[in-house]
């Protein structure tokens, strides 16, 4: 159980990149887990939030949570962040 939160907590740390080939294979680096997937949708934790593809015929080619790599294919129409992203609230922009 230890090496887990180890694990997870370095890939938390690494960059988190996204390349989409003619909206047919995205390739992202920086994943830490893949909490649920289907055929239309795969939420995945990365280092910069929880990451939503959305599509059709969505299949995970390859995932390594040790390298933190993830491959999917299938028609990809959109890709959504939510949470972690640290820009600061309104009470932040307040007091500068």
């Amino acid at each position: 159980m230890y090496e887990e939160k180890t694990m997870s907590a370095s890939n938390s740390k690494a960059p988190h990149t996204v390349t989409l080939d003619n909206r047919r294979e995205l390739r992202a680096a920086g994943v830490s887990k893949v909490d649920s997937f289907d055929e239309q949708t795969v939420v995945a934790y990365t280092s910069l939030g929880q990451m939503v593809v959305r599509g059709e015929g969505l299949h995970i080619e390859k995932l390594s949570v040790e390298t933190g790599e993830l491959t999917l294919t299938g028609t990809i129409s959109s890709i959504s962040y939510v949470g972690e992203e640290k820009r600061g609230g309104v009470l932040s922009r307040l007091f500068r």
